[in-house]
Formats: structure tokens, C-alpha cells, sequence
């Protein structure tokens, strides 16, 4: 896919002005706490009253524990309700936000169902978001290759439904998978930058207890303790700016 980059002067412009109060009550990247702390910031930040929310990975609606819904028209969905976060029930161009928080670890990407998540650490993922069928897809991706396959499957499904210069709020973490490092964060971020998506934001959460791994002989990598919201804005073919500057790539022959 070829991508058109253009800089938009008025998207790009500085909000400060000389008119503005100093103040240190702003939202901020990176926070110690839970989702549901750090999820009403970025709904202050970017959703504005009247706009319609779907939440495709809804789940218990953990994000929405601290959220006065009431200026917002919210679709609460995901897999138990019937809604495919692949296949979404929506018209073209009709939504101006999509929350998409599905499992970013491969346990829960098993053929068996006797495997489904695993326990412990995906038993979580297994309550929140399976109809109890398997979701390995036999012809498809496996491990992580098959996590992204989610995201990038939900995301050309998302750029059908989203209005332009609207929003995609998605939740992701990095892992470890096969003894190598799968950062996960940066593969959404370039994959979506290829079918329209800017990333506008990034918010980094800190777990506040410590984690633990069971039946540890010998650390190869740096336990992940953080996972990432990160901030999408659908801009199609014409992006106004590129986290990947192919012209420098193209002068150091990289």
C-alpha cells in the first residue's frame, strides 16, 4: 500500500497560547494505577459529548467503572454477545470511537478448548472474553503472529466503520513469545499507519503489585509489568505525519 504523507498545519498547530494559566493538573502518558484510572483521561482527552462509542471487547466494562457514560451513545459488545469484533454490526462511517481491548496474549489463542487461556495469568482473558469456543483458526497465524492477526483484522474492520479523523482506542501489551521479544506496541503502531490510522497518543500503565512467574529456572528478559493504551486517528491515504520517515530509511540505505 502506497501512503500519501502530508503535514496539516492546522492539525499540527501548538494549542498553548500566551493567553493560557500555568498548571500542572494536565493529563499525562504514563500513570502507577489500573485501566479504569487511566481510561476516563483519555475519554476527556478526545471524546467529545454527543459522540458514539463502541466498545467492541466490552467484556464486564472494567474501562467504563469510572465513567459518567451519560454524554456519550455507548454500544456495549464483544464476542459473548454475539458481536465479532472482525465483523462488526455497524454501517459505514457511522462511529466516532472505537474501544478495542482484546487478548494481547497468545495463551488464549489455542485449537483446544481444554487449553482455552490456559489458567492463572489468561484465566482473566478467558472469563472476560470467550464464548468457550476455540479461536485458533487451524489455516491461520499461530502465537503471536496470531494475536496480531486479531488486531489487524479488527483494524481494516474498524476503518469501514469509523468517520473520518475519528478515534481508535486501542489496548495492547508487548510479550515474550518463543523466548523472543514481540514488541507489540510498535507492530500495531506501523501496521496501522499502513491502512490510514496516525497514532495520535500513548499512555503507558504500571501495574502497582510486583509480577510473579511461577516455576522460574532462569530469567532470559525483563518481566513486562506495563501495557499500553494507545490513540488512533483514521486519516485513510493522507496522514499528516509518519512515525516512520521512509526518506531517511532511504538515505542511510536501511
Amino acid at each position: 500500500m502506497n501512503t500519501e504523507f502530508l503535514f496539516d498545519e492546522d492539525e499540527l498547530r501548538p494549542r498553548r497560547t500566551q493567553s493560557g494559566i500555568a498548571t500542572s493538573d494536565v493529563v499525562c502518558t504514563s500513570y502507577v494505577t489500573s485501566n479504569d484510572e487511566v481510561f476516563p483521561e483519555i475519554l476527556s482527552l478526545y471524546a467529545e459529548e454527543g459522540f458514539t462509542i463502541a466498545d467492541v471487547t466490552y467484556g464486564k466494562g472494567v474501562f467504563w467503572r469510572k465513567v459518567d457514560d451519560t454524554p456519550y451513545k455507548v454500544y456495549q459488545t464483544d464476542q459473548k454477545t454475539g458481536v465479532d469484533c472482525r465483523n462488526l454490526p455497524y454501517d459505514d462511517n457511522s462511529l466516532d470511537m472505537i474501544i478495542f481491548d482484546p487478548p494481547y496474549m497468545e495463551g488464549l489463542f489455542r485449537k483446544s478448548t481444554a487449553h482455552l487461556a490456559g489458567g492463572g495469568t489468561y484465566g482473566a482473558f478467558r472469563e472476560f472474553y470467550s464464548d468457550g469456543t476455540a479461536t485458533a483458526d487451524n489455516g491461520g497465524p499461530k502465537y503471536h503472529d496470531a494475536v496480531l492477526d486479531l488486531y489487524i483484522r479488527t483494524g481494516f474492520e474498524v476503518k469501514r466503520v469509523l468517520k473520518d479523523k475519528r478515534f481508535f482506542v486501542v489496548k495492547c501489551q508487548d510479550e515474550v513469545s518463543a523466548n523472543r521479544q514481540k514488541l507489540t506496541h510498535v507492530e500495531l503502531i506501523y501496521a496501522y499507519e499502513r491502512m490510514g490510522f496516525y497514532c495520535r497518543d500513548l499512555f503507558v500503565v504500571t501495574r502497582r503489585n510486583a509480577a510473579s512467574v511461577s516455576r522460574l529456572v532462569k530469567q532470559q528478559h525483563a518481566r513486562k509489568n506495563h501495557s499500553y493504551f494507545l490513540v488512533f486517528q483514521l486519516y485513510g491515504a493522507k496522514l499528516p505525519y509518519s512515525n516512520f520517515r521512509q526518506e531517511l530509511m532511504d538515505r542511510y540505505g536501511l
